[in-house]
């Protein structure tokens, strides 16, 4: 059954921010207002909400279905975004029950802490970058240059060996403690999880 899609969003709860779990949001839109004569209640609902800190919660057609949507303020405007349904998301209890709830030794812990403040630094999107994307741009760009002639990889002296999976953490840890400083623009340079396929087929982000 086909919803039809409306123009307007009925608020009906009003939560603090920090009750929605992560896993339920999915996907952003900027708010503005309709014309001159909304543009006093945006204003005064935007701030009524900056003040309160919390976050409107209602339920609005788009594109043929209903979703659950949050509305919070973004600068001078407002950010809408869709949530999941609960039966939407995977509860994570039924992914993490084999982890055992043991307390960690205290050395590695306080070395974990040491390197999590060594690399603290504030948050600035443009310092990362899709490597993919880079590389394909790299890859490109010596086509043109190699004009038609076969182009011969360099091996990656990096690459981690393959074979056991056993890390020494402690050692790991010392490790990146030792290495030089990043760069004073906070960059960091990361390892995707290596997840099983069949625990990472959470629908879509969740």
């Amino acid at each position: 059954m086909k919803l039809e899609s409306k123009k307007t969003l009925e608020l009906t709860q009003f939560v603090d921010a920090d009750e929605i779990d992560v896993l339920y949001y999915e996907k952003p839109y900027f708010v503005v207002p309709a014309d001159d004569l909304a543009e006093e209640a945006f204003i005064v609902l935007r701030e009524a909400l900056k003040r309160t800190r919390k976050v409107g919660l209602g339920q609005l057609a788009l594109r043929g279905r209903e979703y659950v949507v949050s509305l919070k303020p973004c600068g001078r405007g407002m950010v809408l975004e869709t949530l999941r349904y609960a039966d939407e998301v995977n509860k994570a209890q039924g992914y993490f029950r084999d982890i055992p709830d043991t307390a960690p030794d205290p050395e590695l812990l306080g070395l974990a802490e040491t390197l999590i403040d060594k690399k603290v630094a504030k948050f600035d999107p443009k310092e990362f970058h899709d490597r993919y994307v880079d590389a394909l741009k790299d890859l490109i760009e010596r086509k043109k240059k190699a004009k038609g002639k076969k182009i011969i990889e360099e091996a990656d002296e990096g690459a981690p060996s393959r074979g056991s999976n056993v890390v020494d953490l402690m050692a790991a840890l010392k490790k990146s403690l030792e290495r030089p400083e990043a760069k004073s623009s906070g960059a960091v340079k990361t390892k995707p999880a290596k997840t099983p396929a069949k625990k990472a087929s959470a629908r879509k982000r969740a």
